[in-house]
């Protein structure tokens, strides 16, 4: 079996292609430009005589190509939407039976976030391909890799103060990528969930400061929270975007917390008993997920000229 995976060097799409060569399956990593590397297939969201060529005798393509923030030309619209209809396009071309694709728990039109709805825009396109497809709309994903933990943990180790977004918190589900991969490969390798939107959060519900400080515990740092006006928070992620490689917070993470992350919307039944979600956001999942600790410094700004960590 062959398997394509775009945003094949990214943090989902990594984990993926290990579990799947660990089973012997033939992965091709696909990411562009300079984010490439061993193993990795060099094309493009853009170029769809690319992506066909890279998608040449492969059985599946997950589509996992995104961005949190938008930066010169990679826009919401060109990454996630156009994008998708070319990955679309260059799937039919290959002859490629199925997409799996990734989205967000609460990607929906009309309302008002640019990341929500571009994400639903190519959801809908997805749907209606006439390709067989399922669309896993995950809520927040940790592990080894990821941006959460790993600006999280960088953050405790800079400083002891952090900021909770808004003055009345919502809940949320952190989704360990180890529950997430076998959902993933259940649609690519066994072709399960045909034709299906399913919604995927973590088995722990749990507010976002609390996460803070069960991460600062296992790093043994002292943590102190304040809860911060969300246009305070806003302010600061529009900051972090402009000045840092990968900013500490985006815009779009802003609403996707003050939204909370437990419920799909609109509603997408969830993802077979057999592959819900079970482990909790415990200290081992936590220590396994944890970056090399270290604090943030003048080279995780963008104004600083080496490649960004």
């Amino acid at each position: 079996m062959r398997i394509a995976i775009t945003g094949g060097s990214g943090f989902v799409g990594s984990h993926l292609a290990a579990a799947l060569k660990s089973e012997g399956i033939e992965v091709v990593a696909i990411a562009r430009g300079q984010r490439s590397g061993a193993g990795i297939v060099r094309a493009s969201v853009d170029d769809v005589d690319s992506l066909a060529a890279a998608f040449a005798g492969c059985d599946a393509v997950a589509h996992f190509a995104g961005i949190n923030r938008e930066l010169g030309m990679q826009t919401y619209q060109r990454v996630h939407v156009d994008g998708t209809r070319t990955v679309l396009e260059a799937a039919k071309r290959a002859g490629v039976r199925k997409i799996v694709m990734l989205s967000f728990l609460r990607a929906r039109p009309d309302c008002g976030s640019p990341y929500h709805e571009s994400k639903w825009a190519a959801e809908e396109l997805v749907r209606e391909s006439g390709l067989d497809y399922t669309i896993v709309k995950a809520g927040m994903i940790y592990g080894r890799g990821d941006h959460m933990l790993d600006h999280l943990s960088h953050s405790i180790e800079t400083q002891p103060l952090v900021l909770a977004v808004g003055l009345r918190e919502k809940s949320i589900r952190p989704l360990p990528i180890d529950d997430l991969v076998p959902v993933l490969r259940a649609a690519l390798v066994e072709g399960r969930m045909s034709r299906e939107t399913v919604a995927i959060t973590g088995a722990e519900e749990l507010l976002l400061t609390d996460a803070v400080r069960r991460v600062a515990h296992v790093l043994g740092r002292p943590v102190f929270i304040i809860p911060a006006p969300l246009f305070l928070m806003r302010i600061l992620a529009r900051f972090f975007e402009l000045t840092m490689h990968v900013p500490l917070v985006a815009r779009a993470q802003i609403r996707i917390l003050e939204e909370g992350v437990v419920e799909p919307l609109p509603f997408a039944p969830p993802v077979p008993d057999d592959l819900t979600p079970r482990l909790p956001f415990s200290d081992e999942q936590i220590r396994a997920g944890l970056p090399e600790r270290g604090r943030f410094t003048v080279r995780d700004l963008r104004c600083y000229a080496t490649t960004p960590r």
